[in-house]
């Protein structure tokens, strides 16, 4: 047998392993989304609720942002907005003061931090210092808009209290130019929510993320090892035993920014961390309880973003090498690759194993915890 067929050979069986496990997850989990959520859901249900806003340089948005939490169709006497400013230099504490004045009618608050430290930190030095009596609390990003039952929605779940975090489903604002980000929104849509009905997913939404707070106190605050405020403290949660779910009835719209390229490497950055750690940190804090079904969610995951991007990576060097020593098969399967970039849901697929290879590479230098805008 040839040198060149042998790495033919091996490079088939790795691009089969890389494509057809997520592909038969997708199809097997997929069935769960018609299946019932098994969670006492209460309509009526409406718990004081805190939503933490995270500020940096966002004069462009802020005054939207609070209008948008502002329309909220719930009882403005159990709802209570904390906005952390971390040194913004663009007058965005200034408009916020403005907007409170105008509005004297909800409790606001603004804690401003004297220099910037990342946003994780920020949400910390809020827990830490001020001590929140509300049932839930909520982490959202400025850039993401809520339709006017958002919060109702939210908290009708946590009305069963087997549930310990709620996040939401995503959609781009603008589709124009959006990096793909709309089939890719769908895809993973479909798979949380699907994970959700099983029991719980291991990857929650910045844009929206609810938590029973009082488990947030009880894992010490937000795990700062990341830098994200979504999928570890989420998880960290499901490790206890609680649901963490996506919902596929509360949809936020996101816009896809110019920088969309860059925040998605520091996401990717963020998750592969979170795979690598998060487990062995919720079993040092002595609180790891977890139910089968979600350590079976967290066994694929964690290969669908540790292992799984880098046998792309190998059979494509396979693949060369092998075309470089002549072979007919590596040659066909490559132009085969490449003619098939021109399918949205495939380039959707192998932009993603390139962001989680760059992050994990960035991450040997640079966690990027808080970041230039």
């Amino acid at each position: 047998m040839s040198l060149f067929t042998v790495l033919d050979i091996a490079s088939i069986i790795l691009t089969t392993i890389h494509f057809g496990t997520p592909l038969a997850y997708y199809l097997y989990i997929k069935r769960y989304l018609d299946k019932p959520w098994s969670i006492d859901v209460d309509d009526n249900y409406e718990p004081r609720v805190t939503i933490i806003v995270p500020t940096y340089n966002e004069a462009r948005l802020i005054e939207k942002k609070l209008d948008n939490l502002y329309q909220q169709n719930y009882s403005r006497n159990k709802l209570e907005i904390i906005v952390v400013d971390s040194a913004s230099s663009d007058g965005t504490p200034e408009l916020i003061k403005k907007w409170a004045e105008k509005h004297p009618d909800i409790d606001l608050n603004l804690v401003e931090e004297p220099v910037r430290r990342g946003m994780v930190p920020a949400l910390n030095y809020v827990l830490k210092n001020f001590k929140i009596d509300s049932e839930i609390t909520i982490f959202t990003d400025v850039d993401a808009f809520w339709e006017p039952d958002t919060l109702k929605r939210i908290a009708r779940y946590f009305a069963d209290p087997k549930v310990g975090a709620v996040t939401a489903s995503i959609v781009p604002e603008n589709t124009s130019g959006d990096f793909l980000e709309s089939s890719y929104r769908s895809y993973y849509n479909v798979l949380r929510v699907a994970e959700s009905k099983i029991h719980s997913t291991a990857v929650h939404n910045g844009a929206l993320v609810a938590f029973r707070t009082e488990l947030l106190y009880k894992i010490g605050g937000l795990p700062e090892y990341t830098g994200n405020n979504d999928s570890t403290p989420a998880s960290i949660v499901a490790f206890m035993g609680y649901r963490a779910i996506q919902v596929d009835d509360v949809v936020v719209k996101e816009p896809v920014r110019r920088d969309q390229l860059r925040r998605k490497i520091r996401r990717a950055q963020h998750l592969v961390l979170h795979f690598l750690k998060t487990k062995r940190y919720v079993k040092k804090l002595g609180l790891y309880n977890p139910d089968e079904k979600f350590e079976n969610i967290w066994r694929v995951e964690w290969w669908l973003h540790i292992a799984n991007p880098w046998l792309l990576l190998i059979a494509l060097t396979l693949f060369i090498v092998s075309a470089l020593y002549g072979s007919i098969i590596a040659l066909v399967l490559l132009g085969t690759g490449l003619a098939l970039l021109t399918l949205k849901h495939y380039k959707t697929w192998v932009l993603q194993q390139l962001y989680l290879i760059t992050g994990t590479v960035r991450n040997l230098w640079t966690k990027e915890i808080a970041w230039s805008k």
